[in-house]
């Protein structure tokens, strides 16, 4: 194993700039880091090896004529095969799309690309992202690297594991109702979903128009930053992309003294394995050692507001689908199936319903939050359960069982997921941090404070099983 892989993004730059190794080089060894292990774990469902190394002698190239695009020249990075590649197949995970070739990239795509980033490959998915398993019926399931007869959760399972296994540096993912931070938490990295429409979908697959986010995923909370500040800005093409300007990037907090977390127990601790609840309250212990103040607060309506969710998805993706149910119907898998059936028998009255739960809830939300830096919970309440286990019918409720990421994205407030520890079986936890509108720069904070008083990053060099067997 060679440890460069694992270093941050930072690191791995700063080595390029030094010229200690090349964009070439370092592209080589990832490249070759995929070779050994993609096999065992099957985070991809295509290899862009020509595409990222021609990539990676233009990089090269410009370093020789000094010039540096910035903080990601060089480095390798996967994409969900859900966002458009220019010249490379898109398949959103479906035998749909397994020869259909986009003409130009996703926005987050080209910014990264623009931005110095080597495009290594296309992530494994569940089908169109709709599942938080990644047991994948046409590409293959994705496997935990922790213990490959489970999940990765999903629906970025590839990306997870790709970024866990030194596949990649980082990975764009979506995320919906979880589909970042759920497969981040269970492989032990870190995923963030920014406000909504701080990042532009357009060129990205949809599943739902009005939950849909795209966001970074890497082993390290700052890493997640430098790649969100490239990813996001205004794009007058995504009718939902935010017009604010946010930063990002900020220098690390010595200490979280000041910092008030709300916590509402009914909900983040409800069907909680008791392995994984330790691990949170451990969790917990380490933040209040750095000074936070967690306080006990109160979500009224979380519970009907999680249901319009679900009405609003899973409606919102029979719509996007129709055309193709039509002509193409018998090729979904069994689990789409399901929602399908389900999505269609909600009428328009139920939906607007929903939708006007949702702004309700997102106002009372905010009241609640007052004179609270962000929300603190798990991001998975369940530990990563046995590949081929699931049923079609276990597709729509497999994300509200396995973690708490959904209430994130009724909400569309930024929500980050950080390593925070192990279950006794040795698979990894997340903990969840749940800022206000457009506060993602201090919950990236918070999150990178925590994360470097643990450091649980290490134990991605040390204890991946998948190494030594």
């Amino acid at each position: 194993m060679n440890e460069l892989l694992f270093e941050t993004i930072e690191n791995a730059a700063n080595a390029i700039k030094n010229k200690q190794i090349s964009p070439v080089e370092l592209t080589e060894m990832t490249l070759k880091q995929i070779s050994e292990h993609e096999p065992r774990v099957n985070a991809f469902i295509t290899v862009m090896e020509e595409e990222a190394m021609s990539q990676a002698r233009q990089l090269e190239a410009e370093m020789s004529n000094n010039q540096v695009r910035g903080p990601l020249h060089g480095i390798p990075i996967a994409v969900k095969d859900i966002l458009q590649t220019k010249g490379v197949k898109t398949t959103g995970g479906s035998k749909i799309f397994d020869n259909w070739i986009p003409s130009e990239d996703a926005v987050a795509v080209q910014k990264l690309i623009d931005a110095g980033a080597v495009i290594i490959g296309k992530a494994n998915l569940h089908e169109f992202a709709m599942g938080a398993t990644t047991e994948n019926p046409h590409y293959g399931s994705t496997k935990n690297p922790w213990n490959v007869t489970r999940i990765p959760g999903g629906s970025s399972g590839g990306s997870a594991v790709a970024t866990a296994t030194g596949m990649a540096f980082g990975a764009v993912g979506t995320d919906t109702a979880g589909s970042v931070r759920l497969p981040a938490a269970m492989c032990g990295t870190v995923g963030f979903k920014p406000t909504y429409g701080l990042v532009s979908r357009r060129g990205c697959l949809p599943f739902s128009w009005s939950l849909d986010h795209v966001g970074p995923m890497t082993r390290t909370v700052q890493d997640a930053a430098i790649m969100l500040e490239v990813m996001k800005g205004h794009d007058a093409s995504d009718p939902a992309s935010a017009k604010k300007t946010v930063n990002v990037l900020s220098d690390s907090l010595e200490d979280l003294k000041g910092v008030k977390l709300g916590f509402y127990e009914p909900y983040m601790f409800a069907g909680i394995d008791d392995d994984v609840k330790k691990v949170i309250e451990e969790a917990f212990q380490q933040l209040e050692s750095l000074g936070v103040e967690i306080i006990p607060i109160d979500l009224p309506g979380i519970d009907d507001a999680l249901n319009a969710l679900k009405a609003i998805a899973q409606s919102e993706v029979v719509s996007v689908h129709e055309p193709f149910l039509k002509k193409y119907g018998h090729l979904y898998g069994d689990d789409l199936k399901y929602r399908f059936d389900f999505g269609s028998d909600i009428s328009a009255t139920v939906y607007l319903r929903a939708q006007r739960r949702r702004e309700q809830f997102v106002k009372e939300t905010i009241k609640q939050m007052h004179g609270i830096d962000a929300l603190v919970g798990s991001t998975n309440v369940q530990p990563p359960f046995e590949i081929g286990t699931m049923v079609p019918e276990m597709a729509i409720s497999n994300m509200f069982t396995l973690g708490k990421t959904p209430l994130a994205n009724i909400l569309g407030f930024p929500a980050l997921s950080v390593a925070c520890g192990f279950t006794s079986e040795k698979l990894p936890v997340g903990l969840q941090l749940i800022g206000k509108p457009f506060t993602d720069q201090r919950v990236l904070q918070i999150g990178d404070c925590y994360e470097k008083s643990m450091q649980w990053v290490q134990a991605l060099k040390n204890n991946l099983n998948y190494v030594q067997q």
